[in-house]
């Protein structure tokens, strides 16, 4: 696994507004979709490559992952049925940043793509995000009852270092449950 680029902090604030080019493919069982990218994540062009964003070492706890991949190992993702992409595709320091009409602008544009890659779940990482962008104002973390075409939907909780309702083995036990949910097998057994 490789460290962390060092950016500074002029580095990190040239990244904003950028876009992260998704890694995704048609027919995926779980498309992960993260709120926005972040000023680290738009540097590196590597989803979810903040230090402390625990959606990688998550992905490994719930077997979605044989063992934990480096962002820059984000390719990977695809050999296991799995693809990422974004609510807002621009860049920002923080996701409160982002208007509510970005969100449903972006649940618009998600809904566009999901029609065309028909996975078989989405998954929005971040419920908040997901009753934003899908006007879904009780939305819990789960699976959801709005489908797109074929698509079934699962909201995720946020992996955000800053969420601190949720630890990293609560967050993997939900994403294991998407993983069961999906027919994917637990892949640290293999």
């Amino acid at each position: 696994m490789t460290g962390t680029p060092r950016f500074s902090a002029e580095e990190l604030q040239a990244a904003r507004d950028r876009v992260v080019p998704d890694v995704a493919a048609g027919g995926l069982s779980v498309l992960l979709c993260g709120i926005n990218p972040g000023l680290m994540t738009a540097a590196t062009g590597h989803h979810f490559a903040r230090p402390g964003n625990r959606f990688w070492p998550v992905l490994h706890l719930s077997g979605l992952t044989p063992r934990q991949l480096a962002p820059a190992e984000q390719e990977e993702l695809l050999s296991y049925g799995l693809g990422i992409t974004n609510v807002v595709a621009r860049a920002t320091a923080r996701a409160d940043e982002l208007s509510a009409e970005e969100y449903r602008e972006g649940g618009r544009i998600l809904t566009e793509k999901v029609e065309r890659l028909a996975p078989r779940w989405l998954a929005v990482v971040g419920v908040t995000a997901y009753r934003t962008a899908f006007g879904e104002k009780k939305a819990v973390v789960g699976p959801q009852d709005r489908t797109i075409g074929t698509t079934r939907i699962w909201a995720l909780p946020n992996p955000s270092g800053l969420n601190a309702h949720w630890t990293a083995a609560s967050m993997a036990e939900e994403f294991a449950r998407l993983r069961e949910a999906a027919g994917l097998p637990d892949l640290r057994a293999v």
